[in-house]
């Protein structure tokens, strides 16, 4: 008996999207799977719709979206109309699209058992600190959550407080998959002396990596910092650069490929991340740095956002700062001993196993049995 099939649909260059990427390691094991979204074919799927490159989704007609003609614009974006077209005369079990723009076109194919949107984000709050982005692109968003999210058969999206969010704003009951990274095979490392914190991702301005940084070289407790950052922001990692240069505590590194980062971060004991509450996603996240940390077997120390806060609590792993800015950092490192941090660590290796990708990817797997056991659903919507 041939395996259904399912088409996950994501505007994204899949092979270099790790959400994507859990999701299809995931899933192919039930389903024949056939993709659409920008790059070449993911391993292991069955069918590649590729996008051209030359069509970003974000690409909408901007007279439509001033005008408020939100299905013409919609449909009449680029991306969305190649995907139309290529996809013609297709039939599925079912289908599978990732962030709200690929929900429309997942309700308009032949789907049997219907559709999942798997939401990365609030999108209607996506850049709402961007007064433009909040004024002419927010409505549109909003519409698409009432038009076609609305529809979807089952929803997930990263964490809990967007999920409620999604069902106060809108009537949407979203299940929960984090952005977990892939169980590791390690064990917690000696903490040192002098104690190692560390801090991995993008060297942009508004990751707080200066605040960290001062933090570093404020604290009385005896500890160094060690940055890998990507180049994101090439003019801010060399300041970065210029200030670990000149610091007795922080030390620049070259970021190392995903698949190392785990095994790097192991020789560390503490990962911290403080991320500004500038808008309600940066309220609410639940980044993919803070599992990497506890794959890591670290101990983690986050600045007061609820959906880390409340994660790290119930697994004992770190503390929380009381804010975001040096200061906050600085009164909690001078707290730090090698005994509390070897603590968090061994509380993280106990963690590691629930918090990793593998097993959050069984939801997905979980949510799209469901659909298959229901009733046939629809031809076309």
């Amino acid at each position: 008996m041939s395996a259904p099939r399912l088409l996950i649909i994501s505007f994204s260059t899949i092979r270099a999207d790790a959400r994507l990427l859990k999701q299809i390691a995931r899933l192919r094991r039930d389903f024949a799977v056939h993709t659409v979204g920008y790059g070449d074919a993911p391993d292991g799927v069955s069918g590649h719709l590729q996008i051209p490159d030359e069509f970003p989704i974000w690409r909408y007609d901007r007279l439509a979206v001033l005008l408020r003609r939100y299905r013409r614009a919609y449909w009449s974006n680029p991306a969305i109309a190649a995907a139309v077209s290529g996809l013609a005369g297709t039939q599925w079990d079912l289908v599978l699209a990732n962030d709200v723009d690929a929900v429309g076109l997942a309700l308009a194919q032949e789907s049997v058992h219907g559709v999942h949107a798997d939401l990365h984000e609030y999108a209607p709050r996506q850049k709402e600190d961007v007064r433009r982005w909040r004024l002419f692109v927010a409505p549109f968003v909003r519409w698409m959550c009432r038009t076609f999210v609305v529809r979807a058969d089952s929803v997930t999206t990263v964490g809990q407080g967007i999920a409620q969010e999604y069902e106060r704003r809108y009537g949407i009951h979203a299940g929960v998959v984090t952005n977990a990274a892939p169980y590791a095979d390690l064990e917690p490392t000696p903490v040192a002396a002098p104690i190692r914190l560390v801090h991995s991702g993008a060297a942009l301005r508004d990751r707080n990596i200066v605040a960290i940084i001062d933090a570093a070289e404020a604290t009385s407790a005896d500890v160094r910092l060690s940055l890998y950052l990507t180049p994101n922001d090439p003019g801010f990692l060399e300041e970065v650069r210029a200030r670990a240069e000149a610091s007795a505590r922080v030390e620049l590194h070259d970021p190392v490929p995903y698949v190392e980062l785990s095994r790097t971060l192991n020789a560390h004991d503490v990962g911290v991340h403080l991320l500004p509450p500038v808008n309600f996603n940066n309220t609410w996240a639940l980044p993919n740095k803070f599992f990497d940390y506890v794959q890591a077997r670290l101990g983690v120390i986050i600045g007061p956002s609820p959906e880390m806060a409340r994660v790290l609590e119930e697994g004992g792993f770190g503390a929380v700062a009381d804010g975001f800015d040096a200061p906050a950092l600085t009164r909690l490192l001078d707290g730090l001993d090698a005994e509390r941090v070897r603590a968090w660590k061994q509380a993280s290796a106990a963690s590691a196993r629930d918090l990793s990708g593998e097993e959050q990817a069984e939801r997905w797997a979980d949510a799209l049995a469901a659909l298959l056991a229901a009733p046939s659903k629809r031809t076309r919507r």
